[in-house]
């Protein structure tokens, strides 16, 4: 483990964080495993490193209960719906957009229903790799908005000025004519609940 990443988890732990690393995303697909009990419900956000990893699916194999927002066929109320019952399930589950080598975590949303279950469901595991680490709390934050923002607008072909070029423009990115999806941002810095919050770090590229 490089001494930074060492210095993080020591960080998150100074900060009430449980932090974990792993080499490879197999060990923390493993890991995963092993802190959620087979009855356990879960709610997700939405994560193109939860859905690398395939652990959605391995949770819903064994048995627990998703609140799956992204089933097909569902209308728009049943997928909020879904993404509110997440929110109130045993486990929450979902990654970053940035962490800052001082330990901060940084998310955007669109609906809030990340940032609810991030900051307040009953157990939280954030899944992130190495390539979503910076050297401070500004980097993050931009990292979030100039690069992982414009690449989910296109994947999820949203209506965004950065959809077409990547480049971030939220001076004119407006309702009605954009449907904006930085909308929200969590800024994690520590938690006062001790055991609730655990972050699992993977030594690869994961998501954007």
């Amino acid at each position: 483990m490089d001494k930074s990443v060492g210095n993080l988890i020591k960080n998150w732990q100074r900060h009430n964080i449980s932090g974990f690393y792993f080499d490879k995303k197999e060990e923390a697909k493993a890991k995963i495993l092993e802190i959620i009990p087979q009855p356990a419900s879960i709610g997700i956000s939405g994560s193109r490193t939860l859905d690398e990893l395939d652990i959605v699916k391995l949770l819903e194999s064994r048995g627990n209960k998703i609140f799956n927002q992204y089933k097909s066929g569902l209308s728009r109320e049943e997928n909020l719906e879904l993404r509110r019952q997440g929110v109130l399930a045993d486990y929450y589950l979902a990654s970053a957009n940035a962490l800052s080598l001082e330990g901060e975590l940084v998310f955007f949303s669109a609906f809030g229903n990340r940032i609810a279950g991030v900051s307040y469901a009953r157990n939280t595991i954030v899944v992130c790799g190495i390539n979503k680490i910076t050297k401070n709390l500004e980097e993050a934050i931009k990292r979030a908005r100039v690069y992982v923002t414009p690449l989910n607008c296109q994947r999820l072909d949203w209506n965004t000025p950065c959809a077409k070029d990547r480049i971030c423009r939220k001076e004119i990115c407006l309702f009605p004519d954009s449907r904006r999806m930085c909308c929200q941002i969590l800024i994690i810095e520590a938690e006062v609940t001790p055991d609730r919050l655990k972050v699992i770090l993977v030594g690869e590229d994961l998501g954007f």
